[in-house]
Parts: structure tokens; sequence; C-alpha cells
């Protein structure tokens, strides 16, 4: 919108340009978490596309999976590549190759590939490398088809043979949002099962946002516009 249009519009397109133009000012994860809790309010899940595909969504959700993976004690220094669990996570991973490169760091991305187990992209041998879905949680499963679910709320059935056998080691899983509930004050983790083994071990989880949190948000947004109509109504 041209300044030009700002200054001659109605004071109602005024206004909406001059918050569009505050919302810059606030933090990346605000505004991400805005767009996120938009998204999820109503819906029993998402594959967040609106978000991960929107120019500026995007952006936003590349940094910020960075700025929480580096939190968590994951730096770029300590992972090499990121990977997408299910087809909904391949724009996060491109949005995260691309955030890094920002910052001057190189990181690859891939896809992992369950109808002929392998992975698409660069080689992954020998690297550390971080997986990635939009939404993980138990309800992921029903909903995308793939070969990840959570069960009991933080077990992860994956063919792990994969990563593995293309010679990587899997540091953590990550996710836009999730739904692992932890001990207070602990980390979240993913009690992961090697569905082709059995063998069994924990992954740190870090999750961005997670879902029962964005709810109560979505549900505070709706109290709050439902008391401003009441208030209308009664003037």
């Amino acid at each position: 919108m041209s300044s030009e249009f700002k200054r001659t519009g109605s004071p109602e397109l005024r206004a909406d340009a001059a918050r569009a133009d505050m919302s810059y000012f606030r933090e990346p994860k605000d505004r991400l978490r805005d767009m996120v809790a938009a998204e999820v309010a109503a819906k029993p899940f998402s594959e967040l596309t609106s978000i991960t595909y929107d120019h500026e969504g995007s952006e936003l959700a590349g940094h910020v999976l960075l700025d929480a993976l580096e939190e968590e004690g994951f730096g770029l220094d300590d992972f090499d590549a990121v990977g997408a669990l299910t087809a909904a996570a391949i724009p996060l991973a491109c949005a995260m190759l691309h955030a890094a490169a920002s910052r001057g760091q190189d990181l690859d991305a891939f896809v992992m590939d369950f109808v002929y187990p392998s992975i698409k992209g660069p080689s992954i041998k020998g690297k550390r490398v971080i997986l990635l879905d939009a939404w993980l949680s138990e309800k992921s499963y029903v909903q995308t088809s793939s070969l990840v679910t959570l069960r009991h709320g933080n077990e992860l059935s994956l063919d792990f043979s994969i990563v593995e056998n293309e010679g990587a080691s899997v540091a953590a899983v990550a996710a836009l949002v999730g739904g692992v509930d932890s001990a207070q004050g602990e980390r979240p983790v993913v009690h992961v099962v090697d569905t082709v083994t059995d063998a069994a071990s924990d992954l740190p989880f870090v999750e961005v946002f997670h879902e029962s949190d964005l709810r109560a948000e979505a549900d505070s947004a709706d109290s709050d516009d439902s008391a401003d109509s009441d208030d209308q109504s009664t003037k």
C-alpha cells in the first residue's frame, strides 16, 4: 500500500495500514504465534499450509524454528540437515534452509520417502539431522496417512532404518505445533520405536508452540470478542 493511498484513504483503511506497519515491530515468534493460533482455532488438525506457503509465514517459520532449536541446545553447528517427515513439513524444511543461508550458514534439507524407503535430497551420509513435521501430535496419523504417529502422547513409530541406512544420525525431532506432554520443568521427549527392529530410544522433542496453549489462546480471544459484542449491544 503506497504512502499516498494511506494519506487519502478512509480512516478505517489508514487505521488498518497503521496496525500492519506496527506488527513488524513485534517479535517474529509473536507474529507467527498469531498466525498459527488463528489456523489452529476450531480445528482438530491442520497441515498449516496457509502459513507455511505464505510469504510472511514461511519466512517467520524458518527463523523461529532455528531459534527454537538453538534455545534447546541445537545450534546450526550441531546439525547438518533437516528432514521432512511428511508432505506438510516440506515447506518448513525449505524455509529453514533459506533462513540458515540468510545467517551465513549451510543447512541441507531432505524428504523422507516411505513409498520406496529412502530419502529425497542431497546425501545425508555421516550427517546429524533434525526430523521435522508441521504438527506432530496424536492426531497426525489420522489426518496425514503417513507412517508417522504419536501414541500415548509421546511414542513415535517410524522406520528409522531409513535414516540409518543413509548413514545419518538423528539429533532431535521438531515441529511447529506439538502435542507432547512432559513432566513440569523437563524437556519433552519422544519415545522412538524402530518398527523393523523394535529397538527403542528417547529423542529430544522441540516444539515451537504447544497445541493446548494455542487452543487456550484461541478460546480466550473468542471470549474477549464475545464480551466486546455484548458491550456494544448494550450501548
